[in-house]
């Protein structure tokens, strides 16, 4: 454990993400976790401090910051499923924002600028949940805050099992991060777990790393090639003229009406898909009782039109060809 593997791939993922200091651990929640707990600890207000969480992101994000003592307050989305800053109640103190990149669409700088730099003036952190879009092209983690990054099998960027790290710009933060996963050591100021990537996993995501960019090449091929193929369809691609230069392609999701008629046809087809999310935040029973949009909200319309489509590098023409075929004949 945190052998010359390990200290070899986060110095190439911190330089991967531009930031001074990458800490891997066991999986993308612990890496929320440990961005949640340390600046619950370091908040300057007496009470629970309060983060804003889009409503359209997995549970994991929310309950890292539950767990870790804080209110959260759930802001509904945009169209492309990321926090609308202009949905902000404007009476509202908080004292953290968790931007999620929801599909791998890019979070820099995301929406309006006016917020971003409100909160850069009040000494809001700015955190990441950055496990679907930190291969996104502009690569640049928020810095203080620290992004959350995710290995899990389903990512652009997979291990075997769990993995996962803490990006940030913020030493104090990564030395924390180091000694939550390895239970408090070496000084034991503060708790922590057992929450370490082995060292084969990181051998051999070292191995992977040197295809990364190739395969974020073909994944951002295939979007291009769906998305000049759907433009004229009554079809809207969340990747699109807007944020397609520097999208990570986590997820190809298509906006449509009937989509869960589509999904079961395309079943038919042999062609599986998948919703995320079927549900927002704020329609979960667990966390109904913070505050949050109502079930008319973008986000809640959104969950009921969403649908991903397969997109991986080793699908081959052909099939990319046969999914598009497919999905047109459907609503054509």
């Amino acid at each position: 454990m945190n052998g010359n593997n390990t200290v070899e791939f986060e110095s190439w993922l911190a330089k991967k993400n531009r930031v001074r200091y990458a800490v891997t651990c066991h999986s993308g929640t612990h890496a929320l976790e440990i961005l949640a707990s340390y600046w619950a600890m370091e908040s300057p207000v007496p009470h629970p401090p309060t983060a804003l969480i889009p409503s359209m992101t997995y549970v994991a994000t929310a309950n890292a910051f539950i767990r870790a003592g804080w209110d959260i307050h759930i802001i509904d989305t945009d169209i492309h499923g990321l926090i609308d800053v202009n949905k902000i109640p404007h009476d509202l103190s908080y004292q953290a924002v968790v931007l999620v990149g929801l599909y791998g669409a890019s979070m820099t700088h995301h929406g309006n600028l006016r917020a971003w730099n409100e909160w850069l003036r009040h000494d809001t952190v700015i955190i990441e949940d950055a496990a679907q879009h930190w291969l996104a092209a502009d690569g640049q983690r928020t810095g203080r805050g620290g992004g959350a990054i995710s290995f899990d099998p389903m990512k652009n960027l997979a291990c075997y099992g769990n993995g996962g790290a803490v990006v940030t710009d913020n030493l104090d933060l990564a030395e924390y991060a180091r000694a939550w996963r390895d239970n408090g050591k070496p000084t034991h100021r503060n708790p922590g777990t057992n929450s370490r990537m082995s060292e084969l996993d990181c051998a051999h995501m070292l191995v992977k790393a040197k295809h990364i960019d190739q395969w974020q090449a073909r994944r951002q091929k295939i979007a291009n090639h769906w998305c000049e193929r759907f433009k004229h369809a009554d079809i809207r691609c969340l990747i699109n003229d807007s944020n397609a230069h520097n999208h990570a392609v986590h997820k190809f999701v298509i906006d449509v009406d009937g989509r869960d008629t589509l999904r079961a046809n395309l079943a038919l087809r042999k062609i599986e898909t998948r919703v995320h999310y079927v549900n927002p935040l704020h329609e979960m029973p667990l966390y109904r009782a913070y505050p949050g949009p109502d079930m008319l909200a973008a986000s809640s319309s959104l969950a009921r039109r969403v649908l991903s489509l397969p997109i991986y590098p080793e699908l081959t023409d052909l099939e990319v060809e046969y999914i598009s075929d497919q999905v047109l004949d459907c609503v054509s």
